[in-house]
C-alpha cells in the first residue's frame, strides 16, 4: 500500500485525464530543456539483461530502446500505458508493460540490472518511498538511471519554493524537491551527475 492512498488516488485521477494530451502539453519543454538529447545518453548506458523503467507514462523512451535488454515499462496509470502501448507496436525492440505504482513495485528483490525514470520522483507522492522501491527491486552493482528536474540553489530555488504550490495543482509536478538528498536518503550512492540545462535538470546515475 503507498503512503498516501489518497494522494495516489488523485496522482492516478491526474495523470488519467492527461493521458491523451500529455505528449501536446510536454512537446514545447522537450524542445527547449533538451530532454531529447539527455535520453540519448541514459539509453546508450542501458546494460544487457533486465531493465526497469518506472513511470514510463505515454512511452516517450520508447523510441530509444535499444535492443537486447528485456525492458519492463511501468506506470502508475493505465491510460497512459496505453499511449505508451501505441508506441511500443512501432519499434523493433520488445518491451513488456506493467501498471504499477511507483511507491509499491510488484517486482522481487533484486529483478533488474537497471533502472531508468526520466522526469518521475517530481511526481511520486513519496519520492523517498518510491527510490527504496527502486533500491529494493535493483541487483546489488546494477545502475540507476535518471533524468530529474529539482530545487535549483540560489535565488532561483527560493522563487521554486514559493511558486511549487500552484505548479503542482495545475500540472502535478513539484519543481522544488531535493531529489540528489532524496536519492542518497534512500540508500543509493550517487556515482554521477550532469547538468542539462543549469543546475535543476540533472543527469543522474546511482547505485
Amino acid at each position: 500500500m503507498p503512503t498516501s492512498p489518497e494522494g495516489t488516488g488523485r496522482a492516478l485521477r491526474r495523470w488519467s485525464r492527461k493521458a491523451q494530451l500529455y505528449d501536446r502539453l510536454t512537446a514545447p519543454m522537450e524542445r527547449m530543456l533538451g530532454f531529447e538529447r539527455a535520453r540519448e545518453w541514459i539509453f546508450a548506458r542501458v546494460p544487457k539483461g533486465r531493465v526497469l523503467e518506472v513511470g514510463a507514462g505515454t512511452g516517450r523512451n520508447i523510441a530509444h530502446y535499444p535492443a537486447g535488454p528485456v525492458i519492463v515499462a511501468s506506470d502508475l496509470s493505465p491510460g497512459m500505458l496505453a499511449r505508451a502501448a501505441e508506441k511500443a507496436e512501432r519499434v523493433e525492440g520488445a518491451c513488456r508493460l506493467v501498471v504499477t505504482d511507483a511507491e509499491d513495485l510488484a517486482f522481487r528483490d533484486g529483478a533488474f540490472d537497471a533502472v531508468i525514470a526520466t522526469c518521475v520522483f517530481c511526481s511520486v507522492p513519496d519520492p523517498l518511498r518510491g527510490l527504496r522501491e527502486v533500491r529494493r527491486v535493483l541487483k546489488n552493482g546494477g545502475e540507476v538511471l535518471l533524468l530529474e528536474h529539482m530545487r535549483p540553489r540560489g535565488w532561483l530555488g527560493r522563487l521554486f519554493d514559493l511558486v511549487d504550490p500552484i505548479v503542482n495543482r495545475v500540472m502535478g509536478p513539484h519543481v522544488n524537491r531535493r531529489t540528489l538528498d532524496t536519492i542518497r536518503e534512500a540508500g543509493l550512492i550517487l556515482v554521477e551527475e550532469r547538468n542539462v540545462f543549469s543546475d535543476w535538470i540533472k543527469l543522474i546515475v546511482a547505485r
